[in-house]
């Protein structure tokens, strides 16, 4: 469906709106009722932008989750050139798990596989683009001489995403990114180069 510009800002508005609003619940929990409250919407707008009602809205939101996964890790997660570049996308991605606590997206994307047409479609498009702008870096790196290449990228990039996810799951658990950062900084270490693996990151 085609939207004025206004009504493409206010649809915006109500995902952003709702998105705001399930950062503090579970996606289950959700009712149309709740989003018209947080949002300031009535009931025909509701239906207006989103026809096919809750399980529409809850897509558009798990999309502009996805999306913001990886936006709060940029320009650093497009940057992914030399090890300084490499440390400062590390430092920000663990100040921003440690910032949102059990507030995550993707963990809500996940808890919604099976119960939302659409949510494995749109975790796996997230997991494909995040593994895709770690193994642009690793590529980057390796021709760089900067880390080994006698790894594929792409499973190094895997194994990265692994970590983090794992890190993370632990960290809902424990309250602490220990063992978030342990995973990175292990994984960091087998990834360079020989002639740099004594060597602080310079660059």
């Amino acid at each position: 469906m085609a939207f004025t510009r206004k009504g493409a800002a206010t649809r915006a508005r109500i995902i952003e709106g709702a998105a705001a609003y399930l950062r503090e619940i579970e996606f289950s929990a959700m009712t149309l009722d709740d989003v018209r409250a947080a949002t300031r919407t009535s009931k025909g707008q509701l239906f207006h932008y989103f026809p096919g009602g809750k399980d529409e809205l809850l897509l558009e939101v798990m999309r502009h989750e996805a999306d913001r996964v990886l936006s709060d890790q940029q320009p650093y997660l497009g940057e992914l050139t030399s090890w300084v570049a490499w440390q400062r996308w590390r430092e920000v991605l663990v100040a921003r798990y440690r910032a949102q606590g059990a507030h995550c997206p993707l963990n809500s994307l996940v808890a919604q596989l099976g119960t939302t047409p659409g949510a494995g479609d749109v975790t796996r498009a997230l997991l494909s683009r995040w593994q895709g702008h770690l193994a642009a870096g690793i590529r980057a790196m390796q021709d760089a001489g900067r880390m080994r290449t006698d790894r594929s990228a792409d499973r190094l990039a895997a194994a990265l995403l692994a970590g983090i996810q794992g890190g993370v799951v632990v960290m809902w658990s424990t309250g602490t990114t220990e063992h978030l950062e342990a995973a990175l900084d292990v994984l960091f270490d087998s990834m360079r180069a020989p002639h740099q693996a004594l060597r602080p990151p310079r660059g």
